[in-house]
C-alpha cells in the first residue's frame, strides 16, 4: 500500500458500480498497481503537495469497453491512472511536473487537460501526447 494512494482507490469506478461490473484485479496486476503507486503516483503527489484524485485506473475488460477504451489501454494491465489535480490549469501545471521530473511510459494530455493520463511499466518510453 502506498502513502497517498491505494490499490482500491485505483479499481473503483462509478460506471462500474452502476453497471454491475465486478472490477478486481488479478494477483499479476495488483503487484503492477502497487510499482505504479510505489514508482510514480506517490511520488508525484510527494512534489504536488496536495490530493490528486484519481478518474480512472484498473479496469477489468468488461469495464474498459463500457467506458470506451481502446482495446491496447494500459489500464487493462494495471499500469495506468488518469489523474485530475482540480482543474485544467492545474492538470497542465500536474502534466509538467510529471514530464520534468518523473520516469514514465506515457503522459498524455487528454482533451485540454480535462485530465491527465500516466502510465509506468519496466522499460518506460517517456510518450508525451495531447489528444483533443
Amino acid at each position: 500500500m502506498g502513502k497517498y494512494f491505494t490499490i482500491e482507490e485505483l479499481c473503483r469506478s462509478n460506471t462500474a458500480d452502476k453497471m454491475g461490473i465486478k472490477n478486481v484485479p488479478s494477483a499479476d496486476i495488483r503487484e503492477k498497481l502497487e510499482v505504479l503507486i510505489n514508482e510514480l503516483l506517490d511520488p508525484v503527489r510527494e512534489a504536488w503537495g496536495k490530493p490528486i484524485r484519481v478518474n480512472s485506473g484498473y479496469r477489468c475488460p468488461r469495464l474498459n469497453k463500457a467506458v470506451g477504451g481502446v482495446a491496447n489501454s494500459q489500464h487493462l494491465k494495471g499500469e495506468a491512472a488518469d489523474l485530475n489535480a482540480g482543474s485544467k490549469w492545474e492538470n497542465k501545471a500536474l502534466f509538467e511536473l510529471i514530464r520534468k521530473n518523473y520516469e514514465f511510459d506515457q503522459l498524455i494530455d487528454e482533451s485540454g487537460f480535462a485530465w491527465v493520463h500516466v502510465s509506468f511499466v519496466k522499460k518506460n518510453r517517456k510518450q508525451v501526447l495531447h489528444l483533443k
